[in-house]
């Protein structure tokens, strides 16, 4: 019983940690695009 707990736990945070860093990824991409557009106004 508590090896499923511990085994369920240890998927979750994967995923989650898999999840920010995408989203951090993501977050990066949208900021250089705005740089760049920016920089193609100028």
């Amino acid at each position: 019983m508590t090896r499923k707990i511990l085994l369920a736990l240890g998927i979750a945070a994967i995923s989650m940690t898999t999840a920010a860093c995408n989203t951090v990824k993501g977050l990066g991409r949208d900021i250089e695009s705005v740089g760049q557009a920016g920089d193609d106004l100028t």
